[in-house]
């Protein structure tokens, strides 16, 4: 189904699992629309987080400008508050252009800060994290889960066992508020105003995406992911590096260190990427508001008809050419029946 969008200055948001094409489909959108991409996710952030993050190279942005990439160094900390502040000043440049913005990403939690806002929880108390990173050090990253389940079990349900990074903020929000971070997060809170968003989905089919994923993987690995995270570790203190917990770069790390064979840690990096995509679609599927397209955001024919979708929705001016004729492609409702 088509979902209706409510009056005000235009924003589009690309969902969906990793290696679905979002990036192909962004740059397509913001060259018809007039517009600029906004990232949202959480790695590509980082300058120096190029090949592990799929993070497209200058040469590959066709001139369309491109905002909150290499914005951080690598040891800094960055939480969704932090980008949501940093994602409000980009818009706002971006109306004063009177362009349209487009985001595109994977983490979900940085688009959903965004839209609909943050608890107001406490300021973060590096002491405090740095006690529970310690912990975590000392009894394994799995305790900091163990230990909110104790003192949260419905965050702890939210929250991967082996995520820390969100393990010491759930934590360092329950100890110092002296209440559940699920429950602060439950109140009211301030959401995006003077937008009407635009959440255009993709859903491609799992086999295919799948296959996808671990091609990606395998280019990655021969495009010197390995030589990538050897140079992050060569930097002063690699250890206030958190970005190097992330996907791939965790494996390329274990590589680097003679931990893990170079073939052990592509097919452990193509298990857990396959299993995130997993998550992510488990996530995106929560979001209210999403027009879903079944199929991948690099293929012309949904290109063109997601445009034209855009344009009888009221966000740009009729398309040139619009006669052009494409087959029918199926919106598809991730919640119905399994692949």
């Amino acid at each position: 189904m088509v979902v209706p969008i409510e009056k005000g200055t235009p924003l589009i948001a690309i969902v969906g699992p990793t290696a679905a094409g979002k990036s192909a489909l962004a740059l397509t959108l913001a060259e018809s629309l007039d517009g600029e991409i906004v990232n949202y996710d959480s790695v590509q952030v980082y300058r120096g987080f190029d090949i592990g993050s799929g993070k497209l190279a200058v040469e590959e942005r066709r001139g369309i400008p491109h905002h909150l990439l290499d914005d951080l160094e690598a040891e800094e900390q960055s939480t969704a508050g932090d980008y949501r502040r940093a994602a409000l000043r980009v818009l706002a440049g971006i109306k004063e252009r009177a362009r349209l913005p487009v985001f595109v990403g994977g983490t979900g939690l940085y688009l959903r800060a965004v839209f609909t806002g943050l608890f107001d929880g406490p300021p973060r108390s590096e002491e405090l994290r740095g006690r529970l990173r310690a912990l975590a050090g000392r009894r394994g990253r799995e305790f900091l889960h163990r230990l909110l389940k104790r003192l949260d079990p419905e965050a702890a349900a939210r929250i991967q066992p082996r995520d820390t990074q969100k393990n010491v903020r759930a934590l360092e929000v329950c100890i110092l508020a002296r209440t559940p971070i699920s429950k602060m997060q439950a109140r009211g809170r301030s959401g995006l105003e003077g937008y009407r968003v635009v959440k255009v989905g993709l859903d491609p089919e799992r086999k295919e995406l799948y296959a996808r994923i671990n091609r990606r993987v395998e280019q990655m690995f021969a495009r010197g992911l390995v030589e990538e995270t050897r140079a992050l570790l060569a930097r002063p203190d690699p250890s206030r590096i958190k970005a190097l917990d992330a996907l791939g770069y965790r494996q390329a790390c274990a590589v680097a260190k003679g931990q893990m064979s170079l073939p052990e840690a592509i097919l452990q990096t193509q298990v857990a990427t396959r299993r995130y995509a997993k998550r992510q679609m488990t996530w995106f599927r929560h979001e209210p508001g999403i027009t879903w397209w079944g199929g991948f955001g690099d293929d012309p024919r949904i290109q063109i008809q997601i445009i034209d979708l855009l344009h009888e929705m009221g966000v740009a001016a009729a398309r040139r050419g619009s006669e052009l004729q494409t087959p029918a492609l199926e919106v598809r409702n991730p919640n119905r029946g399994k692949r």
